[in-house]
């Protein structure tokens, strides 16, 4: 065996492209493993249907964003420009959210964007973007929670009234809220008994929410009429924070659209998922309210509050055990995490372990001050799954990982008439004895050869073929890397107000080229025919490709970056404690470190020849 720095050479002549070794955890992809794979163990129970995913996905929306997040929002970045913030982020969640339709009916499996990224980017990217939906749902649920308790005092006249275990009390100078943490064990004992009864209490309080909002709507709308819509007139202006102030209010906010990613998460729960897949204080709602005499409302809107931040903490709760168990599926973490019950079908001591440290959180540490974090998870999940959309559409992976138990079925037939084998680790593959084979299987490698060499001309044709769908293949694959990247330097120019202006406008200019050009070629260009039989077949088809999902990459990178060098900061660090345990456990761990990629149209071989041999 002969090993250079490109390729591996096997002792049976063929030839098979190894990956660079510093980079191949990095860019390894695993197959849509819910379309072909039948896991071993217990299975997740599929007793969602579409009313259950409404609830689910309405009840995670409609909750900080609107009972708290407003009020911070509108003080400290957009003033009365609040609306055109939360219009910013609704326009950004209805992009991503065709993306996502598409991606969760090719892809229907627990995990949502970290699976997504798994399969169409690589498992370093897939980490990452795991590893801060962590980080978004712990932050977002205990930032809920501690939401509960000023609302709850409400009923009570106010927080000193409040019984003494619900109450927050001050203890070396740290605020805790024993009422948060009751509030997320409460909702964790409710996710352990069972998803369907867990998605049924989802939608109960969902449905009381929804029926306060419309009151709100309505009498609000009545008031503001009433009066004018007084405090609109402000001598700051309607931008009392500038443009990027807005933005900035939007990307804070964007966590109120976080309800369809929760909906994914539990896209393999789901029946049918192919068709049912698609300046002011703690209570700034109720006190606006208040501040026109209408004291009686309070407890309207106070209820309305506590359901919907109940619906919000359970639809915050819910993903992240079932991304715990995808990530441990894959070997990224340790199998624990992974374990479902036998009796309620969840993923019982992820669900504990999430919920006892979200109720840690919550117990020990004001969130507000972490509100920009929230977004992060949330705009790098959306982000991802758009990208996702174009790599299916014109790049989707050609190539099966294939796991030990169907690596002696390589014969070197097969090798020697342009199957492309490629292997993780640079160690060679002896060929195997006659007898390891299906004779059904080797007998249809032998006859296809010999078919092949007595016809040159078809060889030629199909050759050429070949080399045109690589070309066209490599063309998309660098355009839409040239289109990220003008989509990160036009964005960062944009928000970059204290830049230069002659360095400002060229960052613009060479911004705007590349993503003008980059959206050209790919429309000109053809989609790959294989993304037809990707993954499930059927469902959602995203429209306007590729300028919808180039759209949404635009919108939600500029709100990335406005979110702030300070919040970065913060994101940096957790960022970091992941990339440690990635290095140190989940690269050397994962399911995809030994495996053979061959290509998808040899899998079905592989796998019938394997039948045989079984047989």
């Amino acid at each position: 065996m002969i090993v250079d720095s490109q390729n591996t050479h096997y002792n049976d002549g063929g030839v098979g492209r190894r990956r660079p070794r510093g980079f191949a955890s990095l860019i390894r992809r695993k197959q849509v493993d819910s379309a072909h794979v039948k896991r071993e163990g217990h299975q997740l129970a599929r007793k969602l249907s579409v009313l259950h995913l409404v609830a689910i996905g309405v009840g995670a929306t409609i909750g900080a964003g609107v009972y708290i997040l407003v009020g911070t929002v509108a003080r400290e970045h957009t003033g009365q420009a609040l609306t055109i913030s939360i219009l910013i982020a609704g326009i950004a969640a209805a992009l991503s959210a065709f993306c996502y339709a598409e991606l969760a009916c090719r892809c229907p499996s627990a995990g949502s964007a970290y699976h997504y990224t798994y399969i169409c980017i690589g498992e370093g990217v897939a980490w990452l973007v795991g590893w801060a939906l962590i980080l978004e749902y712990t932050i977002g649920g205990s930032a809920v929670a501690r939401g509960i308790t000023p609302n709850l005092a409400l009923y009570f006249g106010g927080e000193e009234n409040l019984p003494s275990f619900l109450a927050r009390h001050t203890f070396l100078g740290i605020v805790v809220d024993p009422c948060a943490a009751i509030l997320i064990l409460i909702v964790t004992l409710l996710l352990c008994i069972g998803i369907k009864e867990s998605s049924t209490a989802q939608t109960i309080v969902t449905t009381i929410n929804v029926c306060v909002m419309l009151f709100i709507v309505i009498t609000g709308g009545y008031l503001g009429f009433k009066t004018g819509w007084a405090g609109y007139e402000l001598p700051s202006g309607y931008f009392p924070f500038g443009v990027n102030g807005v933005f900035s209010g939007a990307a804070i906010v964007f966590f109120s659209y976080i309800g369809f990613d929760s909906v994914t998460s539990t896209a393999e729960e789901v029946k049918n998922p192919q068709r049912d897949l698609p300046i002011d204080p703690d209570t700034p709602i109720s006190s606006a309210f208040a501040s026109y005499g209408m004291e009686w409302a309070v407890y309207i809107i106070t209820t309305g509050a506590v359901t919907a931040l109940f619906a919000s903490l359970l639809g915050s709760i819910l993903p992240q055990p079932r991304i715990f168990m995808a990530m441990a599926r894959d070997g990224l973490l340790p199998s624990f995490f992974s374990d479902i019950s036998t009796r309620t079908q969840v993923p019982m001591k992820s669900t504990i372990v999430t919920g006892t440290f979200a109720a840690a959180l919550a117990f020990f540490m004001d969130v507000s001050q972490l509100a920009g974090m929230v977004s992060v998870g949330t705009l790098l999940a959306f982000t991802t799954a758009s990208v996702s959309v174009l790599i299916l559409r014109y790049v989707p992976p050609d190539e099966v990982p294939i796991p030990s138990s169907l690596q002696t079925s390589l014969d070197p037939v097969s090798l020697d008439f342009g199957v492309d084998v490629k292997k993780e680790e640079d160690r060679s593959i002896n060929p195997v004895d006659a007898d390891d084979y299906g004779e059904n299987s080797r007998q249809h490698l032998h006859d296809e050869a010999e078919t092949l060499l007595g016809h040159p001309l078809i060889i030629k044709e199909a050759t050429k073929d070949k080399q045109n769908e690589l070309a066209r293949r490599k063309v998309a694959a660098w355009t839409i890397a040239l289109l990220c990247v003008g989509i990160i330097i036009l964005a960062s120019a944009a928000s970059a107000e204290g830049c230069p202006s002659i360095l400002r406008f060229t960052l613009f200019g060479v911004g705007g080229l590349l993503l003008l050009c980059s959206l050209i070629v790919l429309a000109c260009i053809d989609q790959d025919d294989a993304r037809h039989s990707f993954g499930h077949a059927g469902g959602f088809v995203c429209p306007f490709v590729p300028f919808l999902p180039a759209a949404s990459i635009f919108i939600n990178t500029y709100l990335l970056i406005d979110l702030g060098a300070a919040t970065w900061m913060r994101v940096s660090v957790w960022l970091l404690i992941g990339a440690f345990i990635y290095v140190f456990y989940g690269r050397t761990h994962s399911s995809l470190l030994n495996v053979i990629y061959v290509p998808s149209a040899r899998a079905n071989q592989l796998l019938r020849a394997q039948a045989d041999h079984l047989a």
